[in-house]
């Protein structure tokens, strides 16, 4: 299972924690990697340190997934350096961001919630999926073969529970955003709609759902989130990562506008 070998594989958002599992995930099961994030300097770093520790071949470029320039301009170094696109798994996305725990705790209720950072969510979460899927993986059409991977979360199933964010004096210092359930809501029927569309010129379209991912948040954060989980605890990042590598290897061959849930059984209850 997971076998990449001869495939090349462009990864949005390489940069982030599930970003890097994901790179070193692929090329550890042979892909050429193509690590791309904001910043084109960081992206060549990273994909120097993939090859070292791996053995692969990969690729750092920096690019903006709202941008078709942008977007077009990646495609183009990809295509002219390796002659094809076989994987496109679309994990870039934007969290909300806060100055300091005042605002965190006011700006992100409902009521409260700015309508600018909405709009940031959807544009990177959402149009910023569209065009990547649009521009980069169009040669996997023409050629009639590849997987693309969308991100989207559990988020995009079912509802927050906020009370998982309580601080253990009772306080909410922050609700998890609307932006965030609605953007990944969306990213969940966009890839039904693209398989169903692209499924006739031999592309696979699968979206890949994680449940929370631990990062070292605070230690209530982790007791709460896993007293909601059957298996309890939240994931490793390679946890996610495996499972990506599965959606974009032969192994899921009749796999097309699925949801692939990995969350500890977090939506199972």
């Amino acid at each position: 299972m997971g076998e990449l070998q001869g495939k090349v594989a462009i990864i949005t958002g390489a940069l982030g924690l599930l970003g890097r599992a994901h790179c070193a995930a692929m090329a550890k099961a042979g892909a050429t990697v193509v690590a791309t994030d904001l910043d084109n300097s960081a992206c060549e770093n990273a994909a120097r340190e993939l090859s070292q520790a791996t053995g692969c071949r990969s690729m750092g470029y920096g690019a903006n997934i709202t941008e078709e320039p942008s977007l077009k301009q990646l495609r183009d170094v990809v295509l002219d350096r390796f002659g094809r696109i076989d994987v496109l798994l679309n994990n870039a996305a934007w969290n909300d961001v806060f100055r300091d725990g005042a605002d965190a705790a006011e700006l992100s209720k409902f009521e409260n919630y700015p309508l600018e950072m909405f709009e940031r969510a959807m544009t990177v979460n959402v149009t910023g999926m569209f065009l990547a899927c649009r521009i980069l993986a169009a040669d996997m059409a023409e050629r009639g073969s590849g997987s693309i991977i969308n991100v989207a979360s559990t988020y995009g199933l079912v509802g927050p529970d906020q009370s998982i964010y309580r601080t253990p004096d009772g306080s909410q210092g922050f609700f998890k955003s609307p932006a965030y359930s609605a953007s990944k809501g969306a990213v969940v029927s966009f890839t039904k709609f693209l398989a169903a569309y692209w499924g006739h010129r031999g592309v696979r379209v699968n979206c890949l759902c994680p449940g929370g991912v631990f990062q070292n948040q605070a230690e209530h954060f982790v007791r709460n989130y896993a007293a909601k989980t059957p298996l309890g605890r939240m994931a490793q990042p390679g946890e996610i990562a495996q499972a990506a590598v599965y959606l974009a290897s032969d192994a899921s061959s009749y796999m097309t506008g699925s949801n692939l849930i990995v969350d500890g059984g977090w939506t199972a209850w």
